[in-house]
């Protein structure tokens, strides 16, 4: 039942890796994410080393996003023009992102950079998704009647320049927007191995002002092809792509994405967002406890009567 990953060095067992790959493919079609936010903690959890399970996460994501747009794409939710604008920044953003991942790898830091960040991005966007999205179910739960407030308020980002007109999204915004999320997810998923999900569907969401359900589509839109892009850049130049284990995860990915995209189809926008935050926040407490708990394994390299 177990198998050897060749680039993590360490054997596991084959049916859990297929279960990891399955739960977050469920996730990945429900919430419109990549999934990398929980991929990358579980294959940690396992003892798949933080580089390795940063760039095979990544090609992970790639396959069960690639499912996931296929399965929102027959619903025409894919705005395909805002998903082409947010690509062309995230490919910026994923070469700067791999960079400053082999200059972290070559310092030794990158182990624990990554899991700070983990920590940092899951606890303040969860926080924040969750206290709005329950401000939104408690109003219409005791008002019923009273309008819904916009989501997307008007600020001085929707006065730069180079407007387009999204017209799937019904959005007359500046191309820089997209562009610039669309930066911020690609160095976000080259450095932890995530498809930004949760910080580009709640930015899709507030910044851009798209309609939730055209939000998921697109996110997995823009998440496929930075992911591709990041997997092959990882590995040739880390070389930190384990193809077993990918490939184990793709398989219960690319299942599990479409079971997710019928089961989110039943529940409200608000309702989507409270789940997928409190899976976020639940995420980053347990790193968080990990990074401040003596590891059961403690020891020291000092020679025998040293230190």
């Amino acid at each position: 039942m177990h198998v050897y990953l060749p680039i993590a060095e360490l054997s596991v067992n084959w049916f859990i890796l297929l279960l990891v790959g399955g739960g977050v493919g469920f996730l990945s079609g429900m919430f419109g994410v990549g999934g990398g936010f929980l991929m990358t903690p579980l294959l940690i959890f396992l003892g798949v080393p933080a580089p390795v399970a940063v760039g095979t996460g990544a090609a992970q994501i790639l396959a069960s996003s690639v499912s996931g747009v296929l399965a929102h794409w027959r619903r025409q939710n894919v705005d395909v023009q805002m998903g082409v604008a947010l690509t062309a920044g995230g490919f910026l953003g994923s070469v700067l992102g791999i960079w400053i991942f082999t200059v972290l790898r070559q310092a030794g830091q990158v182990d624990l950079v990554i899991r700070i960040c983990f920590v940092l991005f899951l606890g303040g966007v969860g926080g924040l998704m969750l206290i709005e999205s329950a401000r939104t179910w408690f109003r219409q739960a005791t008002a019923p009647g009273v309008r819904k407030r916009k989501l997307h308020e008007h600020h001085w980002l929707h006065g730069l320049p180079l407007k387009l007109r999204f017209r799937r999204s019904k959005l007359y915004i500046s191309a820089l927007l997209p562009l610039a999320v669309g930066f911020a997810i690609g160095v976000l998923t080259a450095i932890m191995g995530v498809g930004g999900g949760f910080i580009l569907v709640p930015a899709m969401i507030y910044i851009l002002g798209m309609p939730t359900q055209m939000v998921v589509g697109t996110s997995l839109f823009q998440t496929l092809f930075v992911a591709a892009n990041v997997t092959i850049l990882q590995s040739v130049t880390n070389q930190t792509v384990d193809v077993l284990l990918a490939i184990l995860l793709i398989v219960g990915g690319v299942v599990g994405a479409q079971l997710g995209t019928r089961f989110g189809a039943r529940l409200r926008g608000e309702q989507l967002r409270i789940l997928l935050a409190l899976l976020v926040l639940g995420v980053g407490l347990r790193l968080a406890f990990d990074l401040f708990t003596t590891p059961a394994d403690f020891y020291s390299l000092a020679p025998e009567g040293q230190g």
